[in-house]
C-alpha cells in the first residue's frame, strides 16, 4: 500500500526515493520520530532537503510511507480470519496473535506512527483509511458466519468490523508502548472480546 500523503507517485527506478526511506529508517532506530532531523536524512540519502520534500510532504509522512510493508503483513493477518478450514475460536487466536507479531517485528515504526499520528492531520487520515480497508474482509466473515448459522444475528457487520478494528489499535497500543497487560492477557482478552462481538460467546 503506497502512502497516499507522498507527494509524488514515484517509479520502481526511483533510487532517490528509497534512499531517503532507507535513511530515515536507520535514523528512527538509533533517534526515534521526535528527534528526526530531515536535513541529516537528506544528506545520508545522498540528496537535499528539496528532494526530500519533493516526495514528502513532512517526516511523518515519510514515516508513513515506511509503514507500507507493515500494511502488508496485517492484511496477510486479517486473510487467517477469512480461512474458514478452521474452527472460529483458532481463527480469531490466529488473527490476532499474527497482527502483534506484526506490531512486534515493526515495534519502532509503530511508535513512530503513533507520534506522527498525533502531530499530522494527513497520517491521522491514512492511519484511519488503512484501518477501514480491513473492514470488507472483517465484516464478510462475520456475515458469512451468520449464513451458516455458526453467528447468531445482531448488529450491522460492517458497524461490528469498523469497532473490532478500532478495539485492535488500541491494542496494539498497549501491546507496544507498554501497559499492566501482559502479551499473553491482551491475546487472551482481545480473542474473549472477538469471540464474544461475533458469536455471542467466550468460552
Amino acid at each position: 500500500m503506497r502512502s497516499r500523503i507522498d507527494r509524488r507517485q514515484p517509479q520502481r527506478s526511483d533510487q532517490r526515493r528509497a534512499a531517503i526511506l532507507d535513511a530515515l529508517n536507520q535514523h528512527l532506530m538509533e533517534t526515534g520520530f521526535d528527534s528526526l532531523d530531515i536535513a541529516k536524512v537528506a544528506r545520508q540519502a545522498g540528496v537535499g532537503r528539496s528532494a526530500f520534500y519533493f516526495y514528502f510532504e513532512n517526516k511523518a509522512a515519510a514515516v508513513a510511507a515506511l509503514l507500507e510493508p507493515m500494511h502488508d503483513a496485517l492484511m496477510a493477518a486479517n486473510n487467517i480470519l477469512a480461512n474458514t478450514d478452521k474452527p472460529p475460536r483458532t481463527r480469531i487466536r490466529d488473527t490476532i496473535d499474527a497482527v502483534l507479531r506484526t506490531a512486534e517485528d515493526h515495534r519502532y515504526l509503530f511508535r513512530a506512527m503513533l507520534e506522527a499520528r498525533g502531530t499530522s492531520g494527513s497520517v491521522r487520515d491514512l492511519w484511519d483509511a488503512a484501518r477501514e480497508s480491513f473492514v470488507p474482509t472483517v465484516s464478510a466473515v462475520i456475515a458469512a458466519e451468520r449464513a451458516s448459522g455458526r453467528a447468531p444475528a445482531g448488529a450491522d457487520p460492517v458497524v461490528l468490523a469498523g469497532l473490532l478494528l478500532e478495539f485492535n489499535d488500541r491494542l496494539l497500543e498497549r501491546a507496544i508502548v507498554g501497559g499492566p497487560l501482559t502479551r499473553q492477557q491482551l491475546l487472551d482478552g482481545a480473542e474473549a472480546i472477538w469471540m464474544g462481538t461475533i458469536y455471542g460467546a467466550t468460552q
